[in-house]
């Protein structure tokens, strides 16, 4: 079992709204694993209302989770850094549009600059990817972060290589295992994999 007590982690979330629900959850467990959490939501998270729940909604229950405010704009998330507020800051969930600007060193969102802060000494970032076009548009900017010092993936799954073969999404479950490793210099590994049967799709595909 993980012990994070007295670990003040930096919990950001972007619009990725269908992973929420098993974000909110993840984000409780690190709780009960003694973190202190200090929640970020992007623009874009905090401001929009979906079928998965309304942007007060969302914000409220993350701000209960966490016992703390949920910073959701630029110049609230620039003080992290310089005020030495985290030691490890997790991305979940983290969209294509997200890493495509931290690859670009693009601030231009609460979510970006807490990162950019955060980075300023050096500390560990934890994506948990959740993309649609993980393997065409953005596989270039993914393969980027890889490449990136202070970067680690939570291990990914194409969640469905039929309907969605471009599609990688994060299993949440293993944020604080990626979050123990990540502290200790380590990936984990396997990165990507997939829940189907592959000799079956190999198979059907040969038909």
């Amino acid at each position: 079992m993980n012990n994070f007590t007295g670990l003040s982690i930096g919990y950001v979330m972007t619009g990725s709204f269908c992973t929420f629900e098993r974000c909110f959850e993840q984000a409780k467990r690190l709780r009960e694993l003694g973190a202190k959490l200090i929640p970020v939501m992007s623009e874009r998270a905090s401001t929009v209302s979906t079928r998965f729940g309304t942007n007060s909604e969302n914000i409220k229950r993350l701000s209960e989770i966490c016992s703390h405010e949920v910073i959701t704009d630029i110049s609230a998330a620039e003080p992290i850094g310089p005020k030495d507020m985290t030691d490890i800051m997790v991305i979940a969930p983290c969209t294509s549009n997200t890493v495509a600007k931290l690859t670009a060193g693009i601030t231009d969102s609460a979510a970006t600059m807490a990162v950019k802060s955060h980075l300023r000494s050096g500390k560990p970032v934890v994506l948990a990817i959740a993309s649609n076009d993980s393997l065409m548009g953005s596989a270039k900017n993914i393969g980027e972060l890889f490449n990136r010092k202070n970067y680690y993936f939570v291990p990914m799954l194409q969640d469905d290589i039929e309907k969605k073969p471009a599609s990688l999404v994060a299993e949440f479950e293993l944020i604080p295992d990626t979050i123990d490793a990540a502290l200790r210099g380590i990936q984990l590994r396997p990165i990507i994999h997939h829940s189907g049967n592959w000799k079956m799709n190999k198979e059907s595909n040969e038909k």
